[in-house]
């Protein structure tokens, strides 16, 4: 643990791990930009993929109902065509702005959305167009800052040394949040709080990020390799998903950091509590030892309604009455919490007094570091995603993008291997 928290340190020193840093980045452009905004658009759409889309959707799913946000934010991370047309259909083109975010600028997924938005945008508002489009991506480099400086987009950043997967707190998650009205000042300062509560190894127990790092990485040991979150709240199941690909694209690595073979990662799963407790609890409690489960409890509910006794004659359901549906939430995440460590099965529970976002800022950088360190002790290099890489040119060989002969070449042969043309 203390040659992790060492390396880690070195690395902040190097300016390595940069998302330590954003709490203290001036979001003032941000709250200017979103002062100066056209009034008349009451609706986001993001164009993004993995860590440009997750955090996003993490932070709008969690208090759009919590904080009664008034304005509309929809995430089109995937390239699924009937996706796209719900959206499309779903929304008022006259009063919707949308959010191409790419680091590089060249992310397949995402250039495929913007194309097709730009045009239906250019054939409908030709003299209004780019006022509807909005870029975030690198400050200097990629087709979309050249695009921003010719086009004159209005534009964000990406932080050079902020990795995707890490970058929610910056302009990639605060410019959604901003326009859906999330105080963002309030989710920097919860994650400073964090990140000050987790800065030195004085007491592993004072440290939550190193203390359930290590947990995870003793139980992955142990042949704990499913990593399951399970939050007891509907509004925090997209942070579950956020989760998975910080967990999964850092930890997951086939080298350590001298080039030997190792194969390893947690795998991530989401459940929700309680539905799931109707369609894999069983297995957690029952099936194999290779678990290791964590509760998200939301204490205070914004909404809350009184179960009303109408039935005081029948014990089937009367039990049930003059209780507030959170209470019975949260019973039923206890009574799991109990059935688990009664089968020996590892779990935590991480306590949300409410949801709101101060304790959504503290959760992120928590997380952020929790991942850096447990990589760390892994001695792999949680920042890169060299197997992501590989899919990417496989798949721009596949799209005929120039510069991949050899990568279609090889596809070429894969396909006939398996008898195809």
């Amino acid at each position: 643990c203390k040659l992790a928290n060492e390396e880690i340190q070195a690395d902040r020193q190097a300016g390595i791990l940069g998302f330590y840093d954003l709490p203290e980045r001036d979001v003032s452009h941000i709250l200017n930009f979103m002062e100066s905004l056209d009034p008349k658009f009451d609706t986001m759409v993001v164009l993004g993929i993995g860590g440009s889309a997750l955090g996003n959707k993490a932070l709008y799913s969690a208090l759009k109902t919590e904080r009664n946000l008034d304005k509309k934010l929809f995430v089109y991370d995937n390239v699924d065509p009937v996706f796209l047309f719900e959206i499309l259909d779903q929304i008022n083109l006259d009063t919707t702005i949308f959010n191409v975010i790419s680091k590089s600028g060249t992310t397949a997924e995402t250039m495929a959305a913007y194309l097709i938005i730009t045009d239906i945008l250019k054939k409908r508002y030709p003299d209004d167009y780019k006022n509807r489009l909005i870029i975030t991506t690198d400050k200097d480099k990629g087709f979309l800052r050249k695009l921003c400086n010719e086009e004159h987009y209005p534009s964000f950043v990406v932080p050079d040394n902020v990795g995707g997967r890490f970058s929610v707190l910056s302009d990639v998650g605060l410019v959604s949040s901003a326009f859906a009205k999330i105080d963002i000042q309030k989710l920097l300062q919860g994650a400073a709080s964090m990140r000050n509560r987790c800065a030195d190894l004085t007491n592993i127990y004072d440290n939550p990020a190193y203390l359930n790092g290590l947990l995870h990485y003793l139980y992955f040991r142990e042949g704990k390799n499913i990593a399951v979150m399970m939050p007891y709240s509907n509004s925090l199941y997209d942070l579950a998903d956020w989760y998975r690909q910080l967990w999964a694209e850092s930890l997951g690595k086939r080298y350590d950091l001298k080039g030997r073979e190792i194969l390893v990662g947690q795998t991530p799963v989401k459940a929700l509590g309680a539905t799931d407790q109707h369609s894999q609890i069983q297995l957690y409690t029952e099936g194999p030892y290779d678990k290791v489960i964590t509760f998200l409890t939301v204490l205070n509910f914004q909404h809350d309604y009184v179960i009303p006794n109408l039935h005081p004659e029948s014990e089937d359901v009367s039990y049930l009455g003059d209780h507030k549906l959170s209470e019975l939430l949260n019973a039923e995440r206890l009574a799991t919490e109990i059935a688990l460590t009664k089968a020996k099965r590892p779990n935590a529970n991480i306590i949300f007094p409410q949801i709101d976002e101060f304790h959504l800022g503290e959760f992120i950088m928590m997380y952020e570091i929790q991942t850096v360190f447990t990589g760390k002790l892994l001695h792999i290099n949680p920042l890169d995603q060299p197997g992501v890489e590989a899919g990417k040119k496989a798949t721009y060989a596949l799209m005929g993008k120039p510069g991949y002969d050899k990568e279609r070449e090889e596809i070429q042969q894969y396909l006939q291997k398996l008898g195809k043309k």
